[in-house]
C-alpha cells in the first residue's frame, strides 16, 4: 500500500515512499538495483514481563543451552516451524533461500534471494518478519528481531547484498577481476561517506547501540575490504559475474523500507560524486584506531542524522523532520525510565 497526502503527492511519512524516491533516481540513470537481504532472529520462550528464554526443543523436551553456530541438529530439532515458514513464504512469494543456526543459543537466519526491485525486496523483508512470528507464536514460542536481546549472545543482523545493472543487463561492479571496477569502489567510498550520518536508519532504537559490541561481528566503524565480516561494508568473494556490496551495519530491529534507501542513496552519492574508497582492510577492524568509529549511542545518532548536510541531500526532507521528531520522543520516554540495575547499583550506596 502507499500513503498520500490530500493533494495526491507521495507521504514521506511512508518509508516505502522514501525508498521509491531512492529508486527512481537509479531509473533516471539507466541502472537497476538488484537487492537481497540476510534477516537473523531469535527463538524465545517468553512470558510478558519476564526474562526471555531459550526454547524448548519440540523433539526431546529440553530446553537448548548452548549456542551452536551452522548446527545441524539445531536445524533438525525445529525443522517443522522451518518447514512451515517456508511454506508460507511460498505462498506470498518470498523467495526464501538457505537457513542456518546462528552464533546465539536458539538464534537462526534465512536469507533472501536477489530481485531487480528494491521495493519488493523491502517487501519480502517486511513480510517475512511476520511469517517468522505468526509461525513461531502458533508453536507457543516468540521470535523476536530485536537487535541484542541478550547481552552476552550475538546480536541479530539484517545484512543487505546489492549490485547494479545497466540497461543491457550487465552487472555494473564487475571487470572481470577480482577486485571489481572502477563504479564498485565510487558506490563503496560514498556508503563510507554516509554512513555515520545514516547510522540512525541502521540502529533506530535504544537496543540496536547493544548490538556494536567490538568482537561480535557487528562492525562499529566506517570500514570495507574484501571477504572480511568484520567490516561494515564487505564484497563477497566468488564469480566476478555476481560482484557485489554487502552491508553489514544494520540490525534486524531497522525498518526494511529505510535501511535499503540508505544503502542505495549511499551507494549513488558515490557514483554520482565519483568518490574514491580508502584502501580496503583485510585484519580484524576493531582494534584499528585510526578508523572513523560510529555513533555508538542512540542520543548521538540522533544528533548526527538532524545535523547532517548529507541527509538533507539525500531524503525528502519530510520523512528527515518526521524521523527526528519521532525518535527524540521515544528516547525522552526512555530516558524517563529508571532501570532496577540503577537502583541495585544506587540507591543506598551514593
Amino acid at each position: 500500500m502507499w500513503l498520500y497526502t490530500e493533494d495526491n503527492e507521495p507521504y514521506y511519512g511512508d518509508a516505502r515512499h522514501v525508498l521509491n524516491f531512492i529508486s527512481k533516481k537509479f531509473k533516471a540513470l539507466g541502472l537497476t538495483p538488484v537487492m537481497a537481504t540476510e534477516l537473523e532472529f531469535y527463538l524465545v520462550d517468553y512470558t510478558e514481563g519476564e526474562t526471555p528464554k531459550p526454547p524448548i526443543r519440540p523433539k526431546s523436551g529440553l530446553r537448548l543451552n548452548k549456542t551452536s553456530i551452522l548446527s545441524i541438529n539445531d536445524l533438525l530439532h525445529f525443522d517443522e516451524f522451518l518447514d512451515e515458514v517456508y511454506a508460507q513464504c511460498e505462498k506470498l512469494d518470498i523467495p526464501v533461500d538457505a537457513a542456518l543456526a546462528e552464533n546465539g543459543c536458539g538464534q537462526f537466519e534465512i536469507n533472501l534471494l536477489h530481485v531487480d526491485d528494491p521495493l519488493k525486496a523491502a517487501d519480502d523483508a517486511i513480510l517475512f518478519k511476520q511469517v517468522v512470528k505468526a509461525v513461531a507464536a502458533r508453536r507457543k514460542l516468540t521470535a523476536t528481531f530485536m537487535a541484542k536481546p541478550f547481552g552476552l549472545q550475538s546480536g541479530n543482523g539484517f545484512h543487505v547484498h546489492c549490485s547494479l545493472l545497466d540497461k543491457d543487463g550487465h552487472n555494473i561492479f564487475d571487470d572481470g577481476s577480482d577486485e571489481g571496477s572502477d563504479m564498485l569502489r565510487h558506490a563503496v567510498a560514498g556508503l563510507l561517506k554516509t554512513m555515520s550520518d545514516c547510522t540512525l536508519l541502521f540502529a533506530p532504537h535504544v537496543n540496536s547501540y547493544r548490538r556494536f559490541a567490538p568482537g561480535t561481528l557487528a562492525p562499529n566503524n566506517v570500514s570495507w575490504g574484501y571477504e572480511n565480516r568484520t567490516a561494515a561494508v564487505r564484497i563477497p568473494g566468488g564469480d566476478p559475474k555476481a560482484r557485489r556490496i554487502e552491508h553489514r551495519v544494520s540490525g534486524a530491529d531497522a525498518n526494511p523500507y529505510l535501511v535499503c534507501s540508505a544503502v542505495l542513496a549511499g551507494m549513488l552519492y558515490g557514483i554520482e560524486n565519483k568518490l574514491e574508497a580508502p584502501e580496503p582492510i583485510n585484519r580484524i577492524t576493531y582494534s584499528e584506531e585510526d578508523l572513523k568509529t560510529l555513533p555508538l549511542d542512540w542520543l548521538s545518532a540522533i544528533r548526527q542524522f538532524e545535523n547532517s548536510d548529507v541527509i538533507d541531500a539525500l531524503f525528502p526532507s519530510e520523512m528527515i523532520e518526521l524521523l527526528i521528531a519521532v525518535k527524540k520522543q521515544e528516547a525522552m520516554r526512555f530516558a524517563q525510565q529508571v532501570t532496577n540495575l540503577e537502583y541495585l547499583t544506587y540507591l543506598q550506596d551514593v
